[in-house]
C-alpha cells in the first residue's frame, strides 16, 4: 500500500546472524517511493529459478547428491523449514517484518520479484564467506582468473575488492602490468 511508504525513511537492516548468508528481513526504500521488504533465503529448485514453479530436475539431483548441502540442511533443518514457510505464507513473513515496523499489516504488502543468489559451500556444509579465486582447468586456464562467490551486488562494485582482484592479477600475470 503506497500510503504506508512514509513509515520507513531509510534502510532498515537487522544485525545479521553470522551463521547464515543473508541479512534477514529488511526494508529497502526505492527511487519510486515504494519499499521492498524481505528477502528470505530459500533453496531455489533451479539455478535460474525465479518462481516457485521453476524446477530443473538435473539441478535438483545435483543439489540432493552434494554432501555439503545435506549436512547444512541437517544442521539448520528447523531454521530452513521456517524460511520455506515464510516464503509461501505472507502472514508469517509480515510477522517477522512487524518486529521493525509494528503497524505493518498483510494488507500493506504484496509479493514482489524474486532473485537468485549463489552461495559457495564446501563439502562439509560450511558457507564460504569470501571470494573464491581460481583459474579453471584446460588449455586456457593460465589466462583466466575466475572470481566466484560475490556475496552481494554492492561487493561487485567495491573499489577495495577491485584492488584485491588487481593484486591477484598482477601476481598471476606480472608481465602484463609492467
Amino acid at each position: 500500500d503506497s500510503s504506508k511508504n512514509g513509515l520507513v525513511n531509510g534502510n532498515i537492516y537487522p544485525v545479521p546472524d553470522p551463521r547464515f548468508p543473508f541479512l534477514g528481513v529488511h526494508f529497502t526504500p526505492r527511487m519510486d517511493g515504494s519499499i521492498w521488504l524481505g528477502p528470505n533465503a530459500i533453496l531455489a529448485f533451479s539455478r535460474e529459478g525465479y518462481k516457485p514453479t521453476d524446477i530443473n530436475v538435473r539441478d535438483m539431483k545435483e543439489f540432493a547428491t552434494f554432501s555439503g548441502l545435506r549436512k547444512l540442511a541437517c544442521k539448520y533443518f528447523s531454521f530452513g523449514v521456517g524460511e520455506m514457510y515464510r516464503g509461501v505464507n505472507l502472514s508469517a513473513q509480515v510477522a517477522q517484518l512487524k518486529r521493525y515496523v509494528p503497524s505493518l499489516t498483510v494488507a500493506d504488502v504484496r509479493r514482489g520479484p524474486s532473485g537468485v543468489r549463489a552461495q559457495a559451500m564446501d563439502d562439509s556444509g560450511n558457507l564460504v564467506d569470501d571470494f573464491v579465486f581460481d583459474n579453471g582447468t584446460g588449455q586456457l586456464s593460465a589466462h583466466m582468473l575466475h572470481v566466484r562467490n560475490a556475496p552481494s551486488p554492492g561487493a561487485t562494485s567495491s573499489l577495495a575488492i577491485a584492488s584485491m582482484i588487481i593484486e591477484r592479477a598482477e601476481k598471476q600475470w606480472p608481465h602484463a602490468f609492467q
